[in-house]
Protein backbone atom coordinates (compact mmCIF):
# COMPACT_ATOMS: atom_id res chain seq x y z
CA UNK A 1 0.00 0.00 0.00
CA UNK A 2 1.35 3.39 -0.94
CA UNK A 3 0.67 6.58 0.92
CA UNK A 4 -1.61 9.20 -0.54
CA UNK A 5 -0.15 12.53 -1.52
CA UNK A 6 -0.25 15.03 1.35
CA UNK A 7 -3.15 17.44 1.27
CA UNK A 8 -2.32 20.90 0.01
CA UNK A 9 -2.41 23.68 2.58
CA UNK A 10 -5.97 24.98 2.47
CA UNK A 11 -6.80 28.66 2.51
CA UNK A 12 -9.69 29.95 4.53
CA UNK A 13 -12.22 31.74 2.35
CA UNK A 14 -13.57 33.81 5.19
CA UNK A 15 -11.92 35.11 8.34
CA UNK A 16 -13.35 34.27 11.76
CA UNK A 17 -15.17 31.05 12.56
CA UNK A 18 -15.01 28.08 10.24
CA UNK A 19 -17.86 27.87 7.71
CA UNK A 20 -18.50 24.61 5.87
CA UNK A 21 -19.88 26.29 2.73
CA UNK A 22 -16.61 28.21 2.40
CA UNK A 23 -14.18 25.35 3.06
CA UNK A 24 -11.00 25.00 0.98
CA UNK A 25 -11.56 23.64 -2.50
CA UNK A 26 -8.84 21.01 -2.07
CA UNK A 27 -11.08 19.12 0.34
CA UNK A 28 -13.69 18.56 -2.37
CA UNK A 29 -13.53 15.58 -4.70
CA UNK A 30 -12.02 16.64 -8.07
CA UNK A 31 -14.16 14.07 -9.88
CA UNK A 32 -17.52 15.32 -8.65
CA UNK A 33 -19.09 18.71 -9.20
CA UNK A 34 -19.98 20.02 -5.76
CA UNK A 35 -23.19 22.08 -5.67
CA UNK A 36 -22.10 23.47 -2.33
CA UNK A 37 -19.19 25.25 -4.02
CA UNK A 38 -21.68 27.75 -5.44
CA UNK A 39 -23.04 28.61 -1.98
CA UNK A 40 -21.99 32.08 -0.84
CA UNK A 41 -22.43 33.33 2.69
CA UNK A 42 -25.18 35.72 1.64
CA UNK A 43 -27.26 32.88 0.15
CA UNK A 44 -27.15 30.85 3.36
CA UNK A 45 -27.03 33.51 6.10
CA UNK A 46 -28.10 37.13 6.16
CA UNK A 47 -25.00 39.35 5.95
CA UNK A 48 -26.45 41.89 8.38
CA UNK A 49 -28.03 39.67 11.06
CA UNK A 50 -26.03 36.49 10.28
CA UNK A 51 -29.25 34.50 10.69
CA UNK A 52 -29.97 31.43 8.62
CA UNK A 53 -32.07 32.32 5.57
CA UNK A 54 -31.66 29.28 3.29
CA UNK A 55 -32.13 25.95 5.01
CA UNK A 56 -31.67 23.88 1.85
CA UNK A 57 -28.34 25.50 1.02
CA UNK A 58 -27.14 25.03 4.59
CA UNK A 59 -27.99 21.32 4.64
CA UNK A 60 -26.46 20.80 1.19
CA UNK A 61 -23.22 22.55 2.15
CA UNK A 62 -22.96 20.54 5.36
CA UNK A 63 -23.56 17.27 3.51
CA UNK A 64 -20.84 17.89 0.96
CA UNK A 65 -18.33 18.71 3.68
CA UNK A 66 -18.76 15.51 5.68
CA UNK A 67 -16.40 12.53 5.64
CA UNK A 68 -18.36 10.37 3.14
CA UNK A 69 -18.81 13.10 0.53
CA UNK A 70 -15.25 14.40 0.74
CA UNK A 71 -14.06 10.92 -0.30
CA UNK A 72 -11.10 10.98 2.08
CA UNK A 73 -11.70 7.47 3.42
CA UNK A 74 -9.99 4.22 2.48
CA UNK A 75 -12.56 1.37 2.29
CA UNK A 76 -12.04 -1.24 4.99
CA UNK A 77 -12.31 -4.09 2.47
CA UNK A 78 -9.57 -2.54 0.35
CA UNK A 79 -7.24 -2.23 3.31
CA UNK A 80 -7.85 -5.79 4.46
CA UNK A 81 -7.16 -7.04 0.95
CA UNK A 82 -3.92 -5.06 0.77
CA UNK A 83 -2.85 -6.52 4.11
CA UNK A 84 -3.87 -10.02 3.04
CA UNK A 85 -6.04 -9.94 6.10
CA UNK A 86 -8.81 -12.37 5.19
CA UNK A 87 -8.90 -14.98 7.93
CA UNK A 88 -10.46 -18.39 7.30
CA UNK A 89 -11.03 -21.49 9.34
CA UNK A 90 -11.13 -19.83 12.77
CA UNK A 91 -13.35 -20.89 15.64
CA UNK A 92 -15.29 -17.66 16.02
CA UNK A 93 -16.41 -16.53 19.45
CA UNK A 94 -20.00 -15.26 19.51
CA UNK A 95 -19.40 -11.92 21.19
CA UNK A 96 -23.08 -11.00 21.35
CA UNK A 97 -23.51 -13.55 24.16
CA UNK A 98 -21.58 -11.35 26.61
CA UNK A 99 -21.48 -7.91 24.95
CA UNK A 100 -24.25 -5.61 23.81
CA UNK A 101 -24.90 -5.32 20.08
CA UNK A 102 -22.90 -2.10 19.70
CA UNK A 103 -19.79 -3.35 21.50
CA UNK A 104 -19.95 -6.74 19.79
CA UNK A 105 -20.00 -5.06 16.37
CA UNK A 106 -17.08 -2.77 17.25
CA UNK A 107 -14.90 -5.49 18.74
CA UNK A 108 -15.35 -7.96 15.91
CA UNK A 109 -14.62 -5.46 13.13
CA UNK A 110 -11.70 -3.70 14.78
CA UNK A 111 -10.01 -6.88 16.00
CA UNK A 112 -10.01 -8.37 12.49
CA UNK A 113 -8.21 -5.29 11.17
CA UNK A 114 -5.72 -5.25 14.05
CA UNK A 115 -4.92 -8.92 13.49
CA UNK A 116 -4.38 -8.28 9.78
CA UNK A 117 -1.92 -5.48 10.58
CA UNK A 118 -0.17 -7.76 13.08
CA UNK A 119 0.20 -10.44 10.41
CA UNK A 120 1.48 -7.84 7.96
CA UNK A 121 4.32 -6.89 10.33
CA UNK A 122 4.75 -10.36 11.82
CA UNK A 123 4.27 -9.16 15.39
CA UNK A 124 2.31 -10.52 18.35
CA UNK A 125 2.13 -7.68 20.88
CA UNK A 126 -0.72 -5.17 21.08
CA UNK A 127 -1.05 -2.12 23.36
CA UNK A 128 -4.68 -1.12 23.96
CA UNK A 129 -4.87 2.41 25.38
CA UNK A 130 -8.04 3.35 27.26
CA UNK A 131 -8.94 -0.33 27.35
CA UNK A 132 -11.86 0.24 29.72
CA UNK A 133 -13.71 -3.00 30.43
CA UNK A 134 -11.24 -4.96 28.31
CA UNK A 135 -13.61 -6.39 25.71
CA UNK A 136 -11.34 -5.59 22.74
CA UNK A 137 -8.21 -6.70 24.61
CA UNK A 138 -9.75 -10.01 25.68
CA UNK A 139 -11.06 -10.77 22.21
CA UNK A 140 -7.71 -9.98 20.55
CA UNK A 141 -5.89 -12.29 22.95
CA UNK A 142 -8.31 -15.21 22.76
CA UNK A 143 -9.58 -15.06 19.19
CA UNK A 144 -6.35 -13.99 17.48
CA UNK A 145 -3.69 -15.39 19.80
CA UNK A 146 -2.15 -11.97 20.51
CA UNK A 147 -0.36 -10.78 23.63
CA UNK A 148 -2.30 -7.70 24.72
CA UNK A 149 -1.54 -5.05 27.32
CA UNK A 150 -4.69 -3.12 28.16
CA UNK A 151 -3.92 0.20 29.86
CA UNK A 152 -6.62 2.26 31.57
CA UNK A 153 -6.44 5.13 34.05
CA UNK A 154 -9.23 3.67 36.20
CA UNK A 155 -8.25 0.94 38.66
CA UNK A 156 -11.94 0.02 38.84
CA UNK A 157 -11.97 -0.63 35.10
CA UNK A 158 -8.71 -2.59 35.29
CA UNK A 159 -9.91 -4.82 38.11
CA UNK A 160 -13.26 -5.35 36.38
CA UNK A 161 -11.52 -6.15 33.09
CA UNK A 162 -9.34 -8.76 34.78
CA UNK A 163 -12.33 -10.48 36.34
CA UNK A 164 -14.33 -10.25 33.13
CA UNK A 165 -11.44 -11.73 31.14
CA UNK A 166 -11.35 -14.69 33.53
CA UNK A 167 -15.02 -15.38 32.81
CA UNK A 168 -14.60 -14.89 29.07
CA UNK A 169 -11.86 -17.52 29.02
CA UNK A 170 -14.40 -20.06 30.20
CA UNK A 171 -16.65 -19.14 27.27
CA UNK A 172 -13.71 -19.34 24.90
CA UNK A 173 -12.66 -22.77 26.12
CA UNK A 174 -16.20 -23.97 25.58
CA UNK A 175 -16.12 -22.74 21.97
CA UNK A 176 -12.77 -24.41 21.39
CA UNK A 177 -14.08 -27.62 22.87
CA UNK A 178 -17.15 -27.57 20.60
CA UNK A 179 -14.98 -26.93 17.57
CA UNK A 180 -12.75 -29.90 18.38
CA UNK A 181 -15.46 -32.32 19.46
CA UNK A 182 -18.24 -33.61 17.23
CA UNK A 183 -19.98 -35.63 19.95
CA UNK A 184 -19.51 -35.00 23.65
CA UNK A 185 -16.37 -36.77 24.82
CA UNK A 186 -15.35 -37.86 21.31
CA UNK A 187 -12.50 -36.11 19.50
CA UNK A 188 -13.14 -35.51 15.78
CA UNK A 189 -9.73 -34.04 15.03
CA UNK A 190 -6.79 -36.40 14.64
CA UNK A 191 -3.41 -35.19 15.81
CA UNK A 192 -1.03 -34.72 12.92
CA UNK A 193 2.30 -34.56 14.78
CA UNK A 194 4.06 -37.62 16.17
CA UNK A 195 4.78 -36.28 19.68
CA UNK A 196 1.12 -35.46 20.18
CA UNK A 197 0.11 -38.96 19.05
CA UNK A 198 2.53 -40.42 21.57
CA UNK A 199 1.08 -38.16 24.19
CA UNK A 200 -2.43 -39.37 23.37
CA UNK A 201 -1.34 -43.03 23.74
CA UNK A 202 0.41 -42.27 26.99
CA UNK A 203 -2.63 -40.46 28.31
CA UNK A 204 -4.82 -43.37 27.29
CA UNK A 205 -2.65 -45.72 29.35
CA UNK A 206 -2.77 -43.34 32.28
CA UNK A 207 -6.55 -43.11 31.98
CA UNK A 208 -6.89 -46.92 32.11
CA UNK A 209 -4.60 -47.07 35.12
CA UNK A 210 -6.61 -44.40 36.85
CA UNK A 211 -9.89 -46.20 36.20
CA UNK A 212 -8.60 -49.68 37.10
CA UNK A 213 -6.93 -48.52 40.29
CA UNK A 214 -9.77 -46.21 41.31
CA UNK A 215 -10.62 -48.32 44.35
CA UNK A 216 -7.09 -47.90 45.70
CA UNK A 217 -7.37 -44.12 45.81
CA UNK A 218 -9.43 -42.36 48.47
CA UNK A 219 -11.62 -39.44 47.42
CA UNK A 220 -10.23 -39.14 43.87
CA UNK A 221 -13.31 -40.13 41.86
CA UNK A 222 -13.59 -36.61 40.43
CA UNK A 223 -9.96 -36.55 39.31
CA UNK A 224 -10.21 -39.97 37.65
CA UNK A 225 -13.33 -38.94 35.75
CA UNK A 226 -11.71 -35.73 34.54
CA UNK A 227 -8.56 -37.52 33.45
CA UNK A 228 -10.52 -40.12 31.48
CA UNK A 229 -11.43 -37.46 28.89
CA UNK A 230 -8.66 -36.41 26.45
CA UNK A 231 -7.50 -33.04 27.80
CA UNK A 232 -7.28 -31.36 24.43
CA UNK A 233 -11.02 -31.90 23.99
CA UNK A 234 -11.74 -29.87 27.13
CA UNK A 235 -10.20 -26.73 25.63
CA UNK A 236 -8.11 -26.16 28.78
CA UNK A 237 -4.73 -26.35 27.08
CA UNK A 238 -3.30 -24.06 24.45
CA UNK A 239 -0.79 -25.43 21.95
CA UNK A 240 2.22 -24.45 24.05
CA UNK A 241 0.71 -26.01 27.14
CA UNK A 242 0.05 -29.20 25.15
CA UNK A 243 3.69 -29.30 24.09
CA UNK A 244 4.83 -28.91 27.71
CA UNK A 245 2.38 -31.60 28.84
CA UNK A 246 3.70 -33.92 26.15
CA UNK A 247 7.26 -33.71 27.42
CA UNK A 248 6.25 -34.29 31.02
CA UNK A 249 3.88 -37.16 30.22
CA UNK A 250 6.49 -38.97 28.11
CA UNK A 251 8.92 -38.83 31.04
CA UNK A 252 6.33 -40.35 33.36
CA UNK A 253 5.26 -42.94 30.79
CA UNK A 254 8.80 -44.22 30.17
CA UNK A 255 9.90 -44.24 33.84
CA UNK A 256 9.49 -47.52 35.74
CA UNK A 257 7.78 -46.54 38.97
CA UNK A 258 7.67 -48.77 41.99
CA UNK A 259 3.90 -49.02 42.40
CA UNK A 260 0.56 -48.07 40.86
CA UNK A 261 -0.05 -45.64 43.68
CA UNK A 262 3.09 -43.58 43.11
CA UNK A 263 2.63 -43.69 39.35
CA UNK A 264 -0.92 -42.41 39.52
CA UNK A 265 -0.04 -39.77 42.08
CA UNK A 266 2.86 -38.44 40.03
CA UNK A 267 0.85 -38.18 36.81
CA UNK A 268 -2.09 -36.61 38.58
CA UNK A 269 0.09 -33.89 40.07
CA UNK A 270 1.85 -33.32 36.76
CA UNK A 271 -1.53 -32.47 35.23
CA UNK A 272 -2.50 -30.31 38.20
CA UNK A 273 0.68 -28.25 37.86
CA UNK A 274 -0.22 -27.14 34.35
CA UNK A 275 -3.85 -26.37 35.02
CA UNK A 276 -4.72 -22.93 36.42
CA UNK A 277 -4.74 -22.83 40.22
CA UNK A 278 -8.54 -22.51 40.32
CA UNK A 279 -9.24 -25.17 37.68
CA UNK A 280 -9.72 -28.08 40.10
CA UNK A 281 -10.53 -28.39 43.76
CA UNK A 282 -7.92 -29.80 46.10
CA UNK A 283 -8.87 -32.78 48.25
CA UNK A 284 -7.45 -34.15 51.45
CA UNK A 285 -6.38 -37.33 49.68
CA UNK A 286 -4.45 -35.28 47.13
CA UNK A 287 -2.54 -33.62 49.94
CA UNK A 288 -1.88 -36.99 51.56
CA UNK A 289 -0.55 -38.40 48.28
CA UNK A 290 1.77 -35.43 47.94
CA UNK A 291 3.14 -35.99 51.45
CA UNK A 292 3.87 -39.62 50.57
CA UNK A 293 6.07 -38.69 47.58
CA UNK A 294 9.82 -39.10 47.92
CA UNK A 295 12.07 -36.03 47.99
CA UNK A 296 13.24 -36.75 44.42
CA UNK A 297 9.66 -37.02 43.21
CA UNK A 298 8.75 -33.77 44.97
CA UNK A 299 11.70 -32.02 43.32
CA UNK A 300 10.73 -33.46 39.94
CA UNK A 301 7.19 -32.17 40.41
CA UNK A 302 8.50 -28.75 41.45
CA UNK A 303 10.70 -28.45 38.33
CA UNK A 304 7.81 -29.53 36.10
CA UNK A 305 5.64 -26.85 37.67
CA UNK A 306 8.29 -24.16 37.11
CA UNK A 307 8.74 -25.19 33.48
CA UNK A 308 4.99 -25.20 32.92
CA UNK A 309 4.61 -21.69 34.33
CA UNK A 310 7.56 -20.43 32.26
CA UNK A 311 6.02 -21.93 29.14
CA UNK A 312 2.68 -20.31 29.96
CA UNK A 313 4.27 -16.90 30.54
CA UNK A 314 5.79 -17.03 27.07
CA UNK A 315 2.49 -17.62 25.32
CA UNK A 316 1.22 -14.89 23.07
CA UNK A 317 -2.50 -15.23 23.79
CA UNK A 318 -2.44 -13.42 27.14
CA UNK A 319 -4.17 -10.25 28.27
CA UNK A 320 -2.60 -8.05 30.95
CA UNK A 321 -4.80 -5.25 32.35
CA UNK A 322 -2.66 -2.37 33.66
CA UNK A 323 -3.60 0.83 35.47
CA UNK A 324 -1.80 3.99 34.36
CA UNK A 325 -2.68 7.52 33.31
CA UNK A 326 -1.40 8.11 29.78
CA UNK A 327 -0.13 11.46 28.52
CA UNK A 328 1.70 12.48 25.36
CA UNK A 329 5.00 12.13 27.22
CA UNK A 330 4.35 8.67 28.68
CA UNK A 331 7.21 6.19 28.23
CA UNK A 332 5.59 2.84 27.57
CA UNK A 333 8.78 1.01 28.52
CA UNK A 334 8.27 2.27 32.08
CA UNK A 335 4.89 0.51 32.17
CA UNK A 336 5.58 -2.55 30.01
CA UNK A 337 8.92 -4.14 30.84
CA UNK A 338 8.93 -6.53 27.88
CA UNK A 339 7.93 -3.94 25.27
CA UNK A 340 8.70 -5.20 21.78
CA UNK A 341 7.56 -4.49 18.23
CA UNK A 342 3.83 -3.94 18.61
CA UNK A 343 0.61 -2.29 17.43
CA UNK A 344 -1.10 0.46 19.41
CA UNK A 345 -4.89 0.56 19.36
CA UNK A 346 -7.59 2.62 20.97
CA UNK A 347 -11.32 1.97 20.72
CA UNK A 348 -13.20 5.19 21.53
CA UNK A 349 -10.37 6.85 23.38
CA UNK A 350 -11.78 9.81 25.25
CA UNK A 351 -10.79 13.45 24.65
CA UNK A 352 -7.02 14.05 24.53
CA UNK A 353 -6.17 10.34 24.74
CA UNK A 354 -6.83 9.95 21.00
CA UNK A 355 -4.29 12.62 19.86
CA UNK A 356 -1.85 11.50 22.55
CA UNK A 357 -2.08 7.96 21.17
CA UNK A 358 -0.83 9.27 17.83
CA UNK A 359 2.00 11.22 19.48
CA UNK A 360 3.17 8.16 21.44
CA UNK A 361 3.03 6.14 18.23
CA UNK A 362 5.33 8.60 16.46
CA UNK A 363 7.75 8.83 19.39
CA UNK A 364 8.08 5.11 20.18
CA UNK A 365 10.20 3.04 17.73
CA UNK A 366 8.70 -0.26 18.90
CA UNK A 367 5.19 0.76 17.82
CA UNK A 368 4.92 -0.17 14.14
CA UNK A 369 1.26 0.70 13.55
CA UNK A 370 -1.63 2.56 15.15
CA UNK A 371 -5.40 2.18 14.87
CA UNK A 372 -7.23 4.85 16.85
CA UNK A 373 -10.96 5.56 17.08
CA UNK A 374 -11.57 8.67 19.15
CA UNK A 375 -14.65 9.98 20.91
CA UNK A 376 -15.77 12.69 23.35
CA UNK A 377 -14.58 15.58 21.19
CA UNK A 378 -16.03 18.02 23.72
CA UNK A 379 -13.32 16.96 26.20
CA UNK A 380 -10.45 17.89 23.86
CA UNK A 381 -8.13 20.62 25.07
CA UNK A 382 -7.83 23.44 22.53
CA UNK A 383 -4.68 25.48 22.30
CA UNK A 384 -6.33 28.65 20.99
CA UNK A 385 -9.50 28.48 23.04
CA UNK A 386 -9.54 30.87 25.98
CA UNK A 387 -8.29 28.43 28.63
CA UNK A 388 -6.46 30.52 31.20
CA UNK A 389 -6.32 27.82 33.86
CA UNK A 390 -5.30 24.98 31.55
CA UNK A 391 -1.66 23.89 31.95
CA UNK A 392 -1.46 21.49 29.01
CA UNK A 393 1.84 21.03 27.19
CA UNK A 394 0.43 18.96 24.33
CA UNK A 395 -2.99 20.13 23.20
CA UNK A 396 -5.68 17.88 21.79
CA UNK A 397 -6.48 20.33 19.00
CA UNK A 398 -5.02 21.41 16.67
CA UNK A 399 -2.29 18.89 15.91
CA UNK A 400 -1.19 19.65 12.35
CA UNK A 401 1.15 22.50 11.51
CA UNK A 402 -1.24 24.36 9.20
CA UNK A 403 -4.03 24.74 11.74
CA UNK A 404 -1.50 25.76 14.38
CA UNK A 405 -0.19 28.50 12.10
CA UNK A 406 -3.76 29.66 11.52
CA UNK A 407 -4.43 29.55 15.30
CA UNK A 408 -7.58 27.62 14.51
CA UNK A 409 -10.23 27.25 17.22
CA UNK A 410 -13.47 25.25 17.25
CA UNK A 411 -14.76 26.01 20.73
CA UNK A 412 -16.55 23.71 23.14
CA UNK A 413 -20.02 24.25 21.66
CA UNK A 414 -18.84 23.17 18.21
CA UNK A 415 -17.01 20.16 19.64
CA UNK A 416 -20.13 19.20 21.58
CA UNK A 417 -22.04 19.29 18.31
CA UNK A 418 -19.47 16.99 16.70
CA UNK A 419 -20.49 14.27 19.17
CA UNK A 420 -24.06 14.14 17.83
CA UNK A 421 -25.20 11.24 15.66
CA UNK A 422 -26.70 12.34 12.34
CA UNK A 423 -27.15 8.80 11.04
CA UNK A 424 -29.17 7.77 14.09
CA UNK A 425 -31.44 10.78 13.77
CA UNK A 426 -31.86 10.02 10.05
CA UNK A 427 -33.25 6.54 10.81
CA UNK A 428 -35.71 7.84 13.38
CA UNK A 429 -33.74 7.76 16.63
CA UNK A 430 -34.69 11.32 17.50
CA UNK A 431 -32.96 13.61 19.96
CA UNK A 432 -34.20 13.55 23.57
CA UNK A 433 -35.94 16.92 23.21
CA UNK A 434 -37.67 16.92 26.59
CA UNK A 435 -34.51 16.17 28.59
CA UNK A 436 -32.64 18.84 26.61
CA UNK A 437 -35.44 21.28 27.37
CA UNK A 438 -35.27 20.48 31.10
CA UNK A 439 -31.52 21.06 31.08
CA UNK A 440 -31.83 24.35 29.18
CA UNK A 441 -34.44 25.80 31.58
CA UNK A 442 -32.38 24.60 34.56
CA UNK A 443 -29.44 26.58 33.18
CA UNK A 444 -31.57 29.74 33.10
CA UNK A 445 -32.74 29.15 36.69
CA UNK A 446 -29.20 28.65 37.97
CA UNK A 447 -27.89 31.78 36.27
CA UNK A 448 -30.79 34.08 37.20
CA UNK A 449 -31.48 32.84 40.73
CA UNK A 450 -28.01 31.86 41.91
CA UNK A 451 -25.70 33.89 39.65
CA UNK A 452 -23.75 30.76 38.72
CA UNK A 453 -22.43 30.59 35.15
CA UNK A 454 -19.76 27.91 35.66
CA UNK A 455 -19.46 25.03 38.12
CA UNK A 456 -17.18 22.06 38.70
CA UNK A 457 -20.23 19.95 39.53
CA UNK A 458 -22.28 18.15 36.89
CA UNK A 459 -25.97 17.34 36.82
CA UNK A 460 -25.46 13.99 35.12
CA UNK A 461 -28.27 11.61 34.16
CA UNK A 462 -30.98 12.89 36.45
CA UNK A 463 -33.77 13.18 33.86
CA UNK A 464 -34.48 9.44 33.73
CA UNK A 465 -34.75 9.35 37.52
CA UNK A 466 -37.11 12.32 37.77
CA UNK A 467 -40.91 12.15 37.85
CA UNK A 468 -41.48 15.76 36.73
CA UNK A 469 -39.71 19.02 35.93
CA UNK A 470 -40.08 20.11 39.54
CA UNK A 471 -38.49 16.86 40.76
CA UNK A 472 -35.72 17.28 38.15
CA UNK A 473 -34.83 20.79 39.37
CA UNK A 474 -34.87 19.78 43.03
CA UNK A 475 -32.53 16.83 42.44
CA UNK A 476 -30.26 18.94 40.24
CA UNK A 477 -29.93 21.72 42.84
CA UNK A 478 -28.94 19.16 45.47
CA UNK A 479 -26.31 17.65 43.20
CA UNK A 480 -24.95 21.10 42.36
CA UNK A 481 -24.87 21.87 46.11
CA UNK A 482 -27.12 24.92 45.74
CA UNK A 483 -29.62 26.04 48.39
CA UNK A 484 -32.93 24.72 47.08
CA UNK A 485 -34.90 26.39 49.89
CA UNK A 486 -34.26 29.64 48.06
CA UNK A 487 -36.72 28.60 45.33
CA UNK A 488 -40.40 27.81 46.03
CA UNK A 489 -42.16 25.28 43.81
CA UNK A 490 -44.29 28.00 42.24
CA UNK A 491 -41.27 29.92 40.97
CA UNK A 492 -39.72 26.82 39.44
CA UNK A 493 -42.96 26.05 37.61
CA UNK A 494 -43.19 29.67 36.42
CA UNK A 495 -39.91 29.14 34.56
CA UNK A 496 -41.28 25.94 33.04
CA UNK A 497 -44.48 27.61 31.79
CA UNK A 498 -42.57 30.61 30.46
CA UNK A 499 -40.26 28.57 28.21
CA UNK A 500 -42.51 25.62 27.31
CA UNK A 501 -43.86 27.36 24.16
CA UNK A 502 -40.28 27.63 22.88
CA UNK A 503 -39.58 23.91 22.99
CA UNK A 504 -40.03 23.69 19.21
CA UNK A 505 -37.30 26.30 18.77
CA UNK A 506 -34.95 24.22 20.90
CA UNK A 507 -35.68 21.14 18.83
CA UNK A 508 -35.05 23.01 15.56
CA UNK A 509 -31.79 24.43 16.92
CA UNK A 510 -30.55 20.99 17.94
CA UNK A 511 -31.47 19.56 14.55
CA UNK A 512 -29.29 22.23 12.91
CA UNK A 513 -26.46 21.18 15.22
CA UNK A 514 -26.96 17.55 14.14
CA UNK A 515 -26.70 18.55 10.47
CA UNK A 516 -23.48 20.45 11.12
CA UNK A 517 -21.94 17.73 13.33
CA UNK A 518 -20.20 15.74 10.54
CA UNK A 519 -18.48 18.91 9.28
CA UNK A 520 -16.87 19.57 12.65
CA UNK A 521 -15.93 15.92 13.10
CA UNK A 522 -14.18 15.82 9.73
CA UNK A 523 -12.16 18.90 10.69
CA UNK A 524 -10.89 17.11 13.83
CA UNK A 525 -10.19 13.86 11.95
CA UNK A 526 -8.36 15.58 9.08
CA UNK A 527 -6.28 17.51 11.61
CA UNK A 528 -5.08 14.18 13.06
CA UNK A 529 -4.52 12.68 9.63
CA UNK A 530 -2.55 15.73 8.48
CA UNK A 531 -0.36 15.45 11.60
CA UNK A 532 0.54 11.89 10.62
CA UNK A 533 1.26 12.89 7.03
CA UNK A 534 3.73 15.49 8.29
CA UNK A 535 5.90 12.75 9.85
CA UNK A 536 8.88 11.26 7.99
CA UNK A 537 8.69 7.67 9.27
CA UNK A 538 5.15 6.91 8.07
CA UNK A 539 4.68 4.55 5.12
CA UNK A 540 0.90 4.96 4.93
CA UNK A 541 -1.83 6.78 6.82
CA UNK A 542 -5.52 7.22 6.25
CA UNK A 543 -9.07 7.31 7.57
CA UNK A 544 -11.04 4.06 7.53
CA UNK A 545 -14.73 3.74 8.28
CA UNK A 546 -14.83 0.72 10.57
CA UNK A 547 -18.34 0.63 12.02
CA UNK A 548 -21.95 1.02 11.05
CA UNK A 549 -22.62 4.65 12.11
CA UNK A 550 -26.13 3.80 13.30
CA UNK A 551 -24.72 1.22 15.71
CA UNK A 552 -21.59 3.21 16.55
CA UNK A 553 -21.65 6.92 15.58
CA UNK A 554 -17.91 7.45 16.18
CA UNK A 555 -17.07 5.05 13.39
CA UNK A 556 -13.87 6.43 11.79
CA UNK A 557 -10.41 5.09 12.60
CA UNK A 558 -7.19 7.01 12.09
CA UNK A 559 -4.68 4.41 10.94
CA UNK A 560 -0.96 4.66 10.20
CA UNK A 561 1.78 2.16 9.34
CA UNK A 562 5.46 2.90 9.82
CA UNK A 563 8.11 2.21 7.23
CA UNK A 564 9.62 -1.24 7.55
CA UNK A 565 13.36 -1.22 8.11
Amino acid sequence: MQDQAPHQSPRRAYSGSWRPWASPSCLSSPAISNPADDCEFSTVFCEKTQKLVNMQAFVLAAKYHSVPDLEVCTPLEQMLEALNGKQEGRSEMKTDEFMNDKKSHEVQVMSQLVDSIADFYGIKQVIDLGSGKGYLSSFLSMQYNLKVYGIDSSSTNTHGASERNRKLKKHWRAYQSRARTGVKGQVVEEAKEGPVEDEMKCKSNINEDLLNANNHLHGEDHLATSASIPLESTGVFTDSEMSQTSKQTELHGVAQLQSYKNKLSENAFSIMNILPSDAIEGTSSSKNNYLELSEDEKEQRKMASIKARASKSNESNIYFPLTSYITAGTELSDIITDLEDCIMVGLHTCGDLAPNTLRIFIATPEIKAVCSVGCCYHLLSEQYENQKDCMVEMWGFPMCQYLKEERWCCGRNARMSACLALERVAVGQMLPTESLFYRAVLQVIIEECYGVTKSDHHVGKIFSKSSSFLDYVRKSLKKLELDESKLPDSRIMDYYEKYKPRMNELEAFNMLKVVLAPCIEVLILLDRLSYLKEQDNIAWSGLVKLFDPVKSPRCYAVIALKKQQ
